[in-house]
């Protein structure tokens, strides 16, 4: 069952159509690549699906079938509210904050006392920060940070501040989690970690990733299926074997020979 259904999505600054009649599904426990050259229009897309931008055509619909909402025109908080988180291409942390505080602002929607109680500190204050304290060890743990936690985030190396990212996105608890270009400027062994890591947390968290990505061996050991954008058009959809072998694709990357 997809969690995510977008259906004919475009977006235009004014005369500039920076994405057209895009479509694409995600399943629940699924990891899709979404591919294409530089400007094809891929972070627009995450744009568009996590509410910084409002599309001018088309639709998003996100949630089970049931109860699918609608994603555009929604704020940013509501929609990582409803399960949806993100990371983004260039690392947006607190890095004046610690690795620990990173995740406990992240995970804070979820505690389960108000304005009032946390006035007062009474015992279910107490209770209710040990245990978001023991929520997000637990989660750095997993991610292998836990022994960075008192560490300021700006202070980490680029390695670990792609993972602190990628963990703070994941203490939000969502359903669908949204990569943008993971791998940027990671070695090649960094880059087979990460990739193992991802497959991981596909299978322990239960969720759907949707993927950015221009390292291409990361993409096709992971990814089940891969979406191709190019010039904000959907021009292929496929397995890995089947992307590798489109001609499409092969003309989007390298052009056609005269």
């Amino acid at each position: 069952m997809a969690v995510l259904t977008v259906q004919d999505l475009s977006m235009a600054y004014g005369g500039l159509k920076a994405l057209s009649g895009v479509h694409l599904t995600v399943e629940r426990g699924e990891i899709v690549g979404l591919i294409g050259p530089n400007g094809a229009g891929k972070t627009t897309l995450f744009n568009l699906l996590t509410g910084v931008y409002t599309p001018t055509g088309g639709n998003a619909l996100f949630g089970r079938e049931e109860e699918k909402k609608s994603l555009c025109g929604r704020r940013p908080c509501r929609i990582c509210s409803d399960g949806i988180a993100r990371t983004f291409q260039n690392i947006r942390l607190f890095k004046d904050m610690t690795v620990l505080d990173n995740l406990r602002i992240a995970m804070h929607r979820q505690v389960p006392y108000g304005f009032v109680v946390s006035l007062l500190r009474t015992p279910s204050f107490s209770k209710a920060e040990s245990d978001l304290e023991k929520s997000c060890m637990a989660l750095l743990e997993r991610l292998g940070l836990s022994h960075r936690r008192f560490d300021l985030a700006k202070n980490l190396s680029y390695g670990e501040q792609r993972r602190l990212e990628i963990a703070r996105a994941l203490a939000t608890a969502p359903a669908l989690l949204l990569l943008d270009e993971p791998a940027a400027g990671m070695n090649p062994s960094e880059t087979a970690q990460l990739a193992s890591l991802i497959a991981d947390i596909k299978k322990d968290f239960n969720l759907a990733i949707l993927l950015i990505e221009h390292d291409m061996s990361l993409v096709m050991r992971i990814c089940e299926r891969i979406y191709v954008l190019n010039h904000g058009e959907i021009i292929a959809e496929g397995t890995p074997i089947a992307i590798q072998r489109n001609t499409r694709v092969i003309e989007a990357y390298l052009g056609v020979a005269e």
